[in-house]
């Protein structure tokens, strides 16, 4: 048996608050502690000087979308697009250097950021790109712009829900549009987006993702091409379509090749677009209140069939609305099967942002897993922003971390890529600092959901995947790192303490204008999947 004995660190775990050297023996982590003690212990293995860096388990990103998240790494994003007009004229430029029948997929623009909040209409979009189809998606990915050229290549786009005259498209007609536009993309071309995707991940220290597709999201084809793929990260796919008995959901999984019909099945769509569905109208247009993707019965019926099926389901839900509909159901389940046999399937629910008290006591007591994105808060949360836009005094209350983990709620975070970047400390901080104080959680339980959270939401609770303790598989990542803090015991008194007599595990400082960590090197069950763990350190 090989193995590799890392000295001279920092290793986070909970085996030994003070850490500094690990043992790896094919592929799992076999000892923690100190250099003297590790060298002792495994005289004949290959020792590896980390130089003083940091060792902590690998991140999971458990709600990615690979095929945009490849594409807006390749420049085809309007993210830092500061208005209207210049989202034109970046258009303009865009199209200038493409061929007449290319056709133009485009994502990222944020009319929430922008001083003159105009979006730009059919019209003008048609002024800069003629006969061309184009697609301009915004940042939330549940509403987009489309050529005139691009909604005549719908012939039923105009009995579709969602459509606008002169504006966005929502509902099924952005979902219609979305799919026509993406039907232009080569197998080569989705191929090369989705390894872009994977290798940036594994560059962030992410060793697995959950890609979350659908119908309605990218389609079969490209589903199954991420299926195909041989990447060194780990990929669990989530398939959103629903199913009516236990029989269809077992059929559904092998035809689609899914690990669960959970992910992005559309309750409602984003705050955003006004899609979310709530139980009073926007703040911002008191004439929506959203739209309903599936009502309570078919949420009942779904969640019954993967229930009776042992096969993960789950929901995107947002708005109050949708999430009452959700835990109804569960209410509805749980009268009719023990709770432990509807644990035991760890059930769902993406984004999650408006929960009450009540209502997240059934996700705990149902064992449900909340897929959350910390960056939703740092992008959208905050005095003037989206969220206070849309909801008005209704968003004190979105994303509530502490309340959820208090409550016994498990967590994992996520970025939902491209809609937020893939960056899992810049998550870790803020969760850490919510716009609602009291709506935080400690570094710890970020890093927790980061982590162990993201295997938990792939069904996989040991107690040890996500944490480097011996038996647990070494999925890691090498870190150079500023500053340390560690978690106060008593955050009455304290959030943060350096005083190491705390024996708790340090971890990087993630405090607003601190410098986050650097990714050195990401390491899959023993296997570098990115950089080098010796890079700047002797390998002896």
């Amino acid at each position: 048996m090989a193995t590799q004995l890392l000295v001279s660190g920092h290793v986070y775990t909970p085996a030994s608050p003070d850490a500094t050297a690990m043992a790896v023996t094919d592929g799992v982590v076999v000892w923690v502690g100190s250099d003297a003690v590790g060298a002792a212990l495994h005289p004949d293995a290959e020792v590896i000087d980390l130089g003083g860096r940091f060792v902590a388990p690998a991140f999971v990103d458990s709600h990615v979308h690979l095929t945009p998240l490849g594409l807006a790494l390749s420049g085809r994003t309007a993210a830092d697009a500061v208005s209207a007009a210049d989202l034109l004229d970046r258009l303009r430029v865009l199209v200038g250097g493409l061929s007449r029948d290319a056709v133009v997929i485009q994502g990222g623009w944020d009319e929430s950021t922008w001083t003159d909040r105009r979006i730009p209409t059919t019209e003008e979009i048609d002024a800069v790109v003629g006969d061309r189809l184009v697609y301009l998606s915004r940042v939330d990915e549940h509403s987009a712009l489309a050529s005139s050229a691009l909604r005549a290549a719908v012939p039923e786009l105009a009995g579709m829900t969602g459509v606008g005259v002169d504006g966005p498209l929502t509902g099924d007609a952005h979902h219609a549009v979305r799919a026509a536009a993406r039907a232009s993309l080569s197998a080569g071309q989705r191929a090369t987006a989705q390894r872009r995707a994977l290798d940036h991940c594994a560059a962030a220290g992410i060793v697995a993702v959950h890609e979350n597709g659908g119908p309605e999201i990218a389609g079969l084809d490209d589903f199954r091409a991420v299926g195909d793929l041989d990447h060194p990260v780990a990929v669990r796919r989530l398939w959103g379509a629903p199913v009516a008995s236990a029989a269809q959901a077992t059929a559904v999984l092998a035809e689609t090749g899914a690990d669960g019909l959970a992910g992005d099945l559309f309750v409602d769509g984003s705050l955003g677009s006004r899609t979310a569905l709530l139980s009073e109208p926007y703040a911002d247009d008191l004439g929506t209140s959203g739209v309903e993707f599936l009502d309570a019965e078919q949420i009942y019926t779904h969640l019954r069939a993967c229930t009776d099926a042992g096969v993960q389901a789950g929901f995107h839900v947002i708005g109050d609305r949708a999430m009452a509909g959700v835990v109804d159901a569960l209410d509805r389940l749980a009268a009719q099967l023990p709770t432990a046999s509807i644990a035991k399937c760890a059930h769902r629910v993406e984004h999650a942002e408006m929960v009450t008290a009540a209502q997240a006591a059934t996700l705990a007591r149902c064992g449900v897993i909340a897929s959350m994105q910390p960056a939703f808060d740092a992008a959208w949360g905050g005095p003037g922003a989206l969220y206070r836009t849309r909801l008005g005094d209704r968003a004190d209350g979105l994303n509530d971390f502490a309340m959820l983990a208090k409550t016994g709620v498990a967590l994992s975070f996520s970025s939902d890529a491209p809609v937020t970047q893939v960056d899992p400390w810049a998550t870790v901080r803020a969760a850490v600092h919510h716009h609602t104080s009291t709506s935080a959680v400690s570094a710890r339980a970020a890093f927790a959901a980061c982590t162990r959270g993201g295997w938990r939401a792939a069904g996989i609770n040991d107690g040890m995947t996500g944490t480097l303790v011996p038996g647990a598989p070494a999925h890691y990542a090498v870190w150079e790192v500023e500053d340390f803090v560690v978690a106060g015991s008593d955050e009455k008194v304290q959030r943060w303490s350096t005083d190491p007599r705390s024996r708790v595990p340090s971890l990087p400082d993630v405090a607003p204008g601190a410098t986050l960590p650097t990714c050195v090197a990401t390491v899959s069950a023993g296997r570098a999947i990115f950089g080098d763990i010796g890079v700047g350190a002797d390998a002896r």
